[in-house]
């Protein structure tokens, strides 16, 4: 098959393909959080592990990477930046292995500083998406809550 006989297949994908719009869509919104976040130097992905932990109390790794939906290493690389900073603590645990951790005092302050920051952030990313997007987003991601709890 020479290419010319691929350029309606390469078309359909460019302009059709869930996934590739999806991860479009995800960086950019992921660039607001980030941009309003910046001057507390810290990141929206870390801020969502930061909310987990305060949400768990002891946050076990493997129950935070199903929740957020991450990958053990990328989890692992961002917990060992958070507890340099001093944002997060790591818990001895009877199993050496799993290294469950919490929220320290001082990450609990740098979530209550980065409240107003989150907040302009999530309301250009409703401007960006539109309200009926939002909702929809919502809808879609407890229908994913379930499905993987029903697995």
């Amino acid at each position: 098959m020479n290419t010319n006989q691929l350029h309606p297949t390469i078309d359909s994908i460019a302009g059709e393909c869930i996934a590739v719009r999806m991860r479009m869509l995800n960086r950019d919104v992921t660039k607001i959080y980030d941009v309003a976040l910046r001057p507390l130097s810290l990141k929206v992905s870390q801020m969502n592990i930061l909310v987990a932990a305060g949400k768990m109390g002891i946050a076990r790794p493997a129950e935070v990477c199903a929740r957020l939906h991450l990958d053990v290493s990328t989890l692992s690389r961002n917990v060992e930046r958070m507890k340099a900073r001093g944002w997060l603590e790591v818990i001895p645990d009877a199993d050496g292995r799993a290294q469950p951790f919490r929220l320290t005092s001082e990450g609990a302050k740098l979530l209550k500083k980065a409240v107003p920051a989150w907040e302009k952030a999530q309301h250009q990313a409703t401007a960006l998406l539109g309200d009926d997007f939002v909702e929809l987003l919502g809808q879609t991601a407890e229908r994913l809550k379930l499905d993987t709890h029903s697995h």
